[in-house]
């Protein structure tokens, strides 16, 4: 009776939520209104994993290393590998598809062991989950396990080096697989342990045809520049650009150049070349208020102007020893960066290294 009277008390206009409702979670509160981008978000289906390669034919790039792993396995010579290089680049697709060759998938939980960074790395999970998994063989099953260890380079030290002698130890029954961004935290005896191979950032003429592929499938609306922009950004990681499409479409709706820049705060080329123009052709106080005002205005970090700028300084026709001077400069400003000093100094000091190579190039003429 009494959970009667609460359902009765409730105001008119709310509706429950989730499993009292009997709709899917992200359902909206009030009755009558719309579902938001967020409500949205819980319901669709992250695109970077909806659209993982699930086969290597399916992989878009290293198409050497993928043939070379291929043979591998039709071979039944598969070694213990080490797949290294920057993110969103096809490691973990790479090992998880070759995983679903080499086993069926009601064979895939009790044959491959997989642990990421989320997992404890410390040396009582090589002792522990990793040997006990290991040492053990299957009855029903011919060949080896696979133990797929994503961010490896995340491990401690002591549990590298207690790696290695598990790997040693069990290589009759077991193939290790490491995968992690940066080659030099991995420990020699470990890299001398597996065949490695180095995943390169993709290039646009790679990444374009599977963003289209995606966009087709989804049905999102992107314009030409904003396909320029979406590889711009992603520097060659997949997943980046995946992510980028997705958030841009689900705040705009319709993916431009403008819109990308301004969903990942990214400045805009047009706001570097203002910034440009106001650095060289203004006086110091008003240069500096009024890359205050639009640096306020789009919230961008002075990390992202300072990159781009750098690369619109090799465009310049500066005289060489001016534009090297001028590097070191900005070269300065980033390392101080890095140390969290204050932007608003440091952006004082990016206008007055600008101011004074504007001053040199006038002495020079």
């Amino acid at each position: 009776m009494q959970l009667r009277e609460r359902d009765s008390a409730r105001p008119r206009g709310l509706q429950p939520r989730g499993r009292d409702a009997g709709g899917p979670r992200g359902c909206c509160l009030v009755e009558g209104m719309q579902p938001g981008p967020w409500d949205a978000a819980w319901q669709q289906e992250r695109r970077v994993e909806k659209y993982r390669p699930q086969a290597l034919s399916e992989l878009v790039s290293h198409r050497d290393i993928l043939s070379t792993v291929q043979r591998f396995i039709s071979e039944d010579r598969l070694p213990h590998l080490l797949l290294y290089g920057p993110p969103g680049t096809g490691k973990t697709s790479t090992i998880l598809a070759c995983a679903r060759q080499l086993y069926r998938e009601r064979e895939f939980g009790s044959m491959v062991l997989e642990l990421n960074a989320s997992d404890d790395r410390g040396i009582d999970i090589v002792r522990g989950p990793i040997l006990s998994f290991a040492s053990t063989r299957t009855i029903f099953k011919k060949g080896f396990k696979l133990v797929i260890l994503d961010e490896a380079d995340a491990m401690t030290q002591d549990a590298q080096n207690a790696l290695r002698r598990v790997i040693e130890k069990f290589t009759e029954n077991t193939r290790f697989c490491l995968i992690c961004n940066y080659l030099s935290k991995i420990i020699p005896a470990l890299q001398s342990r597996c065949t490695r191979f180095r995943f390169g950032p993709l290039t646009p003429e790679l990444m374009v045809p599977r963003l289209q592929h995606v966009i087709q499938e989804e049905g999102v609306d992107v314009t030409e520049d904003g396909m320029k922009a979406l590889v711009t950004l992603s520097s060659g990681d997949m997943r980046r650009a995946l992510n980028i499409l997705q958030s841009t479409s689900m705040a705009f709706g319709k993916v431009t150049e403008e819109n990308v820049y301004t969903c990942t705060g990214h400045p805009l080329k047009s706001d570097i070349a203002n910034i440009l123009d106001w650095m060289l052709n203004q006086d110091f106080s008003t240069a500096y208020r009024q890359i205050m005002e639009l640096k306020t205005l789009k919230g961008l970090a002075l990390q992202d102007i300072l990159t781009e700028i750098h690369l619109f300084v090799h465009r310049v026709d500066f005289p060489p020893s001016i534009r090297i001077q001028l590097l070191i400069k900005l070269a300065d400003i980033e390392y101080r960066l890095a140390a969290g000093t204050s932007e608003k100094i440091q952006l004082s000091s990016l206008i007055a290294a600008f101011q004074v190579t504007r001053d040199l190039v006038v002495a020079e003429a």
